[in-house]
């Protein structure tokens, strides 16, 4: 029998989806990926998702990643709040901090950042959050704004996992755990995570695992590829892909699922 997972993380709006969106989704539940959480990373993208997200029976976020941070209208916690008030939408962000390219200022990126803390929190919903190179300023924005979620696309040091998962965050995991260059801190630091705050995701199209094979021709990410991440992550901790895909899907609901369904 064919294990389930759920995709925690796509960006399903992005333009490298439009020739085959309805193909790949299709690769990706004979994959065994029965719901994904469609990313919104601009207020348009936003938009794109929820409708995605309502179209094929999937979850979303509604937020404004640091990279955009300097374009935020005056009002974007209005239309976030609003983007909120649908079923599907089920997290706060991709919001965040990205000091590696700063393609916003860092005084932007911080301030759109507290104003997405401060919506979850009123909310009582769950950040999705982004955070590169910038641990001590995300540390100080979380210990002003108590909030439940996840650190999307982990990257970081030891010090910076065991704080996030001494806070309450969960940890999600890419295709980056599979990179045997870039991933080798990563994948030493896999097993400190509890089996109970670990979600697997993708972010595709970006971060194509490379221990893949074969890889496809367009080097492009998707979801029918969580598989090769969760076997890795089951090899990794010493348990088995079956035990992954239950933590992962149970850590999904409970986090993402379980206020919406009240």
């Amino acid at each position: 029998m064919q294990n389930r997972f759920i995709d925690a993380g796509i960006n399903l709006t992005s333009s490298q989806f439009d020739k085959d969106r309805a193909q790949m989704l299709v690769r990706a539940g004979e994959a065994g990926i029965d719901n994904m959480l469609l990313i919104g990373c601009c207020l348009q993208s936003s938009h794109e998702s929820l409708s995605l997200a309502k179209q094929h029976g999937f979850v979303s976020t509604a937020g404004i990643h640091p990279h955009d941070a300097k374009d935020a209208p005056a009002d974007f916690v209005a239309q976030i709040r609003a983007l909120a008030e649908h079923h599907e939408v089920v997290a706060i962000g991709e919001c965040g901090l990205d000091f590696n390219r700063d393609f916003s200022p860092r005084d932007s990126q911080n301030a759109v950042l507290e104003q997405h803390l401060l919506l979850a929190q009123h909310l009582d919903m769950p950040v999705y959050l982004h955070e590169r190179d910038a641990f001590n300023s995300m540390r100080a924005q979380l210990e002003r704004t108590p909030v439940k979620g996840v650190l999307h696309c982990f990257t970081g040091e030891q010090n910076a996992l065991e704080y996030y998962l001494n806070y309450g965050l969960m940890i999600g995991i890419t295709g980056w755990l599979c990179d045997e260059r870039r991933g080798e801190q990563l994948q030493k630091l896999l097993p400190l995570i509890p089996d109970d705050r670990l979600l697997l995701e993708t972010d595709a199209p970006y971060l194509l695992p490379r221990s893949l094979k074969p890889k496809p021709k367009s080097r492009r990410n998707e979801p029918a590829f969580l598989q090769e991440v969760a076997k890795v992550a089951a090899e990794l901790r010493g348990q088995t892909i079956e035990h992954i895909s239950e933590i992962t899907r149970n850590n999904f609901q409970r986090l993402f699922l379980s206020n919406r369904d009240k």
